[in-house]
Parts: C-alpha cells; structure tokens; sequence
C-alpha cells in the first residue's frame, strides 16, 4: 500500500504542496533558480522555531539530571542488584522533580513527520491526482528529487556532485560539533563525593553513543537532496540551539 495515496496523507500532503509552491513562486522574483531550495531552508527554520520550547526542555532536563545525580548514583548504589526496582525509584524520582528522561527525543519525533512529507513532495510524481511540479526544481544542476547515490547511478557530472556533498559537508561539520559541545557539556558536569565511578564498559559505550548525530549523514545521502537540505539546515538550528539555550538555561 502506498503510504503516501492514504486519503488523510494525501490531503496533508497536498495542503503542503500548495504552501510550497506559493512559497517558491513568492521566493521566485529574488531568487530565482533557488527558490525550491530557499523554500525547503525557510520551512525547515518555521518548524524548528516552533519546537524551540521543546529544545528548552530538553536544556531544562539535562540542567535537571545534574541536580539529581547524587541522588540517582545513590539509587543505583542502592538498588545495584535488583534492577526492577531500580528503574521504578528512577521514574519515582523523575516524576518527583517533573522531569523526563525521554525529553531529548520529542524534537526528534516531532520533526519526523514534516520531514516525511518533505521526502513525499520530492519522490512523488502525482500528488493528491494532479503532477508534482516540484519534481522540476534543482540546486545549480542539482535535482532536489535526486539523492547522492542516484545522481551517481545516472552519471552527474562533477559540477553535480560537488553540490550534494556540500550538503553532506554541511551536516558532518555540525554533526562533529555537535559531538564535541556534547561531550564538553557532560565533562563540565560536576563530580559528587561519594558518587560511584562510571564503569569502562559504560563510558566506551557513551563515548560510541556521541557518534550517533553522523547517522543523519548517512541518512542524508540516501534520501532525495530536498529532505539532505531540511536535514543540514535542522541540524545547523539544533547546535545554534543547544548552545545558546545551555548559556541561557544554566543555573545562576
């Protein structure tokens, strides 16, 4: 079954493309060519300006988890062999302090949506019943509907290809950054007396967990240059973001 021909989709996703295309003919007198691409960037901002109280709580719920970890390692020295209840004296605690550690997620989850339908406005040559003119539109030469891999199958020319791996550049900068300011953030968090000592297993475990933003490069590669845009451009806003909330947020 075609996700994207479901009745409710299909309505959402046509209401989009006319927000797009309105879009691009407006952006269209300035910039001409780019428009489509501009257009993605600009949607892409729009969205993540409204999840900006979520990235706060995010900031909010690491400032959080530093507050409560004497009390967290004491519940882990505590209840070190019986795990179940463990994990209910954490959640009891979370809930204590009206914090949630699942907190970094809602961004995420939330933005996945508005980048499924970004793919289906570039994969689609029919939306809702009528052509998908968006299917036209490129970034100097390159097709917004093209990923790396079939620009590379179809024979692109270099002067192609230098503009997806600008993108794919562009998200592996901020992917590294982000994975540095992380591990800076969690090396400036306070050490407590009597807090136990992180077990190697778990630390070259975090220190493999820290890697996890370069997923988006590879996601990016793979997924039409529509949908690398939204990504470099959401995860450029992600590290503005979290550094600027983390100075904002911090407990005077």
């Amino acid at each position: 079954m075609d996700f994207y021909a479901f009745g409710p989709i299909a309505a959402v996703l046509d209401t989009a493309y006319t927000l797009i295309t309105a879009l691009v003919d407006f952006l269209d007198p300035v910039a001409g060519a780019l428009a489509a691409a501009l257009a993605i960037a600009l949607v892409t901002v729009g969205v993540r300006g409204a999840l900006v109280p979520f990235g706060a709580a995010l900031v909010r719920s690491e400032y959080t988890r530093r507050r409560i970890d004497p009390r967290l390692a004491a519940l882990q020295l505590k209840y070190k062999k019986k795990p179940e209840m463990l994990t209910q004296k954490t959640m009891e605690l979370y809930r204590e302090e009206k914090a949630s550690p699942l907190a970094g997620i809602a961004p995420a989850l939330l933005q996945a949506p508005v980048l499924s339908i970004v793919y289906g406005l570039f994969i689609l040559t029919e939306i809702n019943g009528h052509e998908n003119a968006l299917l036209g539109a490129d970034l100097w030469g390159a097709r917004l509907g093209d990923s790396l891999f079939a620009a590379l199958g179809a024979g692109a020319g270099p002067s192609v290809i230098v503009v997806y791996l600008a993108v794919l550049a562009v998200i592996s900068a901020t992917s590294w950054f982000t994975r540095m300011t992380g591990l800076a953030f969690a090396a400036s968090a306070p050490r407590f007396e009597g807090a136990p000592d992180v077990p190697p297993a778990m630390v070259r475990t975090m220190g493999a967990m820290s890697w996890l933003p370069f997923i988006t490069v590879v996601f990016a590669a793979v997924v039409p240059l529509a949908a690398a845009i939204y990504l470099a451009v959401s995860t450029a806003w992600t590290l503005a973001e979290r550094t600027i909330l983390r100075r904002v947020l911090a407990p005077r």
